[in-house]
């Protein structure tokens, strides 16, 4: 029987270990598995939360710097500060009446367009026509280029005048002069709200 007996404790023995492997592989597997997975993801949600708190630690200096450059934009008065599109049109046809005159040109008329919004921004358009050589045009246009706040000349049309016919010739002197034709787009922030 001692034979027997020790047969039967192996068979005991292998059927423990067939048991606990069996155990491990169902049981314990599994969680180690799933205690590694949630460990690597703990490790990524870590690196983004570091990640997230640099970005947040550099936000004062971002929100600094945002504002030193809207007050400094705000302070080159490039946009319009009139209260509505029709005073803002008032300064722009002023300010080009006044260039052209200081420049020895001559104003023919000026005509407000309608107030375009867009992006925040209301467009201010006025058509000018004007006569004067081509020193007067140049003045002109130098003086609304380097205008605070902003004056952009568009579709400019420029023809030369007719000369006149000399009386004791009888033939067309050619003129200096010149027909000019643009629009004249300023810029005024939309008041939020």
């Amino acid at each position: 029987m001692p034979v027997y007996n020790k047969m039967q404790r192996w068979i005991a023995i292998g059927l423990l270990v067939a048991v606990i492997a069996v155990f491990s592989m169902v049981v314990i597997a599994p969680i180690v598995s799933k205690g590694m997975e949630l460990h690597d993801t703990k490790e990524t949600l870590v690196f983004k939360l570091q990640k997230y708190e640099r970005i947040l630690a550099r936000k004062a200096a971002v929100t600094e710097g945002m504002d030193k450059i809207k007050a400094q934009h705000l302070s080159q008065g490039y946009f319009n500060t009139q209260g509505t599109g029709a005073l803002a049109s008032a300064d722009v046809q002023e300010f080009i009446k006044k260039a052209i005159v200081d420049a020895g040109g001559q104003l023919t008329s000026t005509q407000a367009l309608p107030v375009s919004n867009k992006d925040g921004f209301s467009r201010i358009m006025v058509k000018v026509r004007m006569t004067g050589n081509i020193e007067v045009l140049r003045a002109v246009l130098y003086k609304m280029e380097t205008s605070v706040p902003l004056i952009i000349v568009d579709q400019i049309d420029i023809r030369p005048m007719r000369g006149i016919r000399n009386r004791k010739t009888r033939q067309i002197e050619p003129s200096n002069d010149l027909n000019v034709n643009f629009q004249a787009v300023s810029f005024m922030r939309i008041p939020p709200g």
